[in-house]
């Protein structure tokens, strides 16, 4: 499997995880958790996609700069 195809199924399944949580917390009475935990997936997709655009900006200096 691909490092990409990878990277597509880690933020899948942290979305999974992160809505599932998230009802779990909200019909239990804590709102306030189920935002944090919403946050916090959010934090680790982004983290994930960052590193990606990084690279994909590497690659893009590397082509287009290097003559």
């Amino acid at each position: 499997m691909t490092p990409e195809i990878r990277a597509v199924f880690q933020i899948f399944g942290i979305g999974f995880l992160v809505a599932i949580l998230h009802t779990i917390l909200k019909q239990s009475g804590k709102e306030e958790f189920a935002h944090w935990t919403t946050l916090l997936g959010f934090v680790a997709v982004f983290v994930i996609v960052i590193g990606y655009v990084d690279r994909l900006y590497d690659e893009i200096q590397r082509v287009f700069l290097s003559q």
